[in-house]
C-alpha cells in the first residue's frame, strides 16, 4: 500500500519546521538517498533525504508551509504497481489513536501509516512493520524482517535495511529517533498567559513578534538550565600584553599564508589545553551519572540574527593556532547563513562566550547543557596594576568569568581549571610547546 513520508526530526530539539522547498514533485521517482526537500529546523535549512524508493503519489503539504510538526504525513509514496487511486488507502495522522495506545507499546508502534494486514509479526506477537519492497525483498532472501531494526520513520524497516542483511543475521538497532525525540528539552514554564499580559498594556502601542523555533528552543533551553543547574561562578584578571605580543608577531609571519589569528583563537587554545592539564573538569553531566571526555571539544558561541549558534571545534588541543582560526572563521559563517550540519553544534563539554567585541567588562554566561562549564569573556582594557617590582604600571586586563555546573565540577577543581586558562594566556609561548 502507499507510504507517508513523514516530517523528520532532522535535529535533537525539533518538534516542528517550515518546509521551505520540494525538490521534486508529483509522478517523480526517487530512490533511497534522493533529496526530497529542503526543511528549516528550529536552528537550520537541511536536506531531506528518500530512505525508500517508488513514486511521489501526492504531495501533501505545500511549499513554504510553516509550523509543520515532526512526523506529520508531508506527502505519499507509491511501490510498484500502485497507482494514484490507492492513495486513498492512506489515513491522516491521528493524535488520538496514539494517545489510546497501550503504554508499554513502543513509539513504533503508532505510525501515522499503518501497514497492512497481512504485516509479519515477531515471535513475541508484535507487528513489524515494514515497506512492501523491503518485504518482497526479505521473502526473497529468506530473512526474518523481526531480526532486524528499522531506520525508516517510527522505526520502519525500509529497503536499505534488507539489502545489506544476511538471512538470520540481526542488525543492532538504531534509536535515533527516539533518542532525538527523548533530549528535546520540555517547553519553557509560560509565566501568565498571552492574553493577562496584552492586557496589561491595553492602550500602549506595541508590536507583536511571534516566536520562531529557534528563539522557542532558546527560551526551552536555558529556562531549563537556570532551574536545573546549580550553576556558581569563578571570575579573574588575565593581563594580555604578552599575548597581544605574541599574537601581532605570529600575524606578521603568517600574513603571506592569508592567516590572521584573533585573541579568541588564543582563548580556544587555551581552554582546550587547559581541560587536559585538568581532566576531571572536562566532563558534562549525563542524568544519572558523569561523562568524562577524553579529547578537548570545545563549543564557541555565535551570534546570528534572531539567535545563536554554538559550534564545536573537536580535538581543539591538537589543532594549531592557524588551524582553529579557519575553522572557527568556517563554523562562523556557516552558523550566519544557518547551513550548519546538527553534529557540527551539538556536543563538546565547555564552551566560549565572547563579549568583549561589543565593549562589554564582564559578564556571567548561562550554562548550555550538557556542558561542564562556560567561560565569559570580556573586553580587554588598559588598568593600572602593581607590576612584579612592586611598582604601580598599566597594562591590558581581560575580565573573564567562568560559570560551572556544581553537579559536574566543585569549587576548588574550577579554581584549577580557571588557574590553567589564565597560565595558558599570560604565558601563551607555552600553548606552541
Amino acid at each position: 500500500m502507499p507510504t507517508e513520508i513523514l516530517m523528520p526530526a532532522l535535529s535533537p530539539t525539533m518538534e516542528e519546521g517550515t518546509l521551505a522547498k520540494w525538490l521534486v514533485k508529483e509522478g517523480d521517482t526517487v530512490s533511497s538517498g534522493d533529496l526530497l526537500a529542503e526543511i528549516e529546523t528550529d536552528k537550520a535549512t537541511m536536506e531531506f533525504e528518500a530512505v525508500d524508493e517508488g513514486v511521489i503519489g501526492k504531495i501533501l503539504v505545500a511549499e513554504g508551509s510553516e509550523n509543520v510538526k515532526v512526523n506529520t504525513a508531508i506527502a505519499v509514496l507509491l511501490e510498484d504497481g500502485e497507482s494514484a487511486d490507492d492513495i486513498g488507502e492512506v489515513s491522516a495522522p491521528a493524535p488520538a489513536a496514539a494517545a489510546e495506545a497501550p503504554a508499554e507499546a513502543p513509539a513504533e508502534a503508532a505510525p501515522a501509516a499503518a501497514p497492512a494486514p497481512a504485516a509479519p509479526v515477531s515471535a513475541k506477537g508484535d507487528r513489524i512493520f515494514a515497506s512492501p519492497l523491503a518485504r518482497r525483498i526479505a521473502a526473497q532472501k529468506g530473512i526474518d524482517l523481526a531480526s532486524l531494526s528499522g531506520s525508516g520513520p517510527h522505526g520502519r524497516i525500509v529497503k536499505a535495511d534488507v539489502e545489506g542483511a544476511q538471512p538470520g543475521a540481526a542488525k543492532p538497532a538504531t534509536d535515533a529517533a527516539p533518542a532525538a525525540a527523548a533530549s528535546a528539552p520540555a517547553a519553557a514554564p509560560s509565566g501568565p498567559s498571552a492574553s493577562a499580559v496584552a492586557a496589561m498594556y491595553e492602550g500602549r502601542e506595541y508590536e507583536e513578534v511571534s516566536l520562531d523555533g529557534m528563539r522557542k528552543t532558546i527560551a526551552a533551553r536555558l529556562t531549563e538550565a537556570k532551574q536545573t543547574i546549580p550553576h556558581f561562578y569563578l571570575r579573574r584578571d588575565i593581563k594580555l600584553d604578552a599575548l597581544l605580543k605574541f599574537r601581532s608577531q605570529l600575524n606578521k609571519q603568517l600574513e603571506a599564508r592569508g592567516v590572521k589569528l584573533s585573541v579568541n583563537d588564543f582563548i580556544i587554545k587555551a581552554s582546550a589545553l587547559a581541560l587536559q592539564a585538568v581532566p576531571d573538569c572536562n566532563a558534562v553531566w549525563a542524568g544519572d551519572k558523569v561523562l568524562k571526555l577524553k579529547p578537548s571539544d570545545v563549543a564557541v558561541a555565535v551570534a546570528i540574527e534572531g539567535g545563536l549558534f554554538t559550534p564545536v571545534l573537536k580535538d581543539a588541543d591538537m589543532k594549531s593556532l592557524s588551524a582553529l582560526s579557519a575553522e572557527m572563521k568556517d563554523l562562523a559563517a556557516r552558523a550566519r547563513d544557518r547551513k550548519l550540519a546538527p553534529h557540527e553544534y551539538q556536543g563538546g563539554s565547555f564552551a566560549i562566550s565572547n563579549l568583549g567585541m561589543f565593549g562589554i567588562d564582564n559578564f556571567d554566561a548561562v550554562i548550555n547543557p550538557p556542558h561542564g562549564g562556560i567561560l565569559a569573556v570580556g573586553s580587554g582594557v588598559k588598568k593600572p596594576v602593581v607590576g612584579e617590582d612592586g611598582e604601580l604600571t598599566v597594562a591590558t586586563v581581560m575580565s573573564v568569568t567562568l560559570s560551572v555546573d556544581h553537579r559536574v565540577i566543585d569549587g576548588a577543581l574550577g579554581a584549577q581549571l580557571l588557574e590553567q586558562i589564565v597560565q595558558n594566556l599570560e604565558n601563551p609561548m607555552v600553548m606552541l610547546a
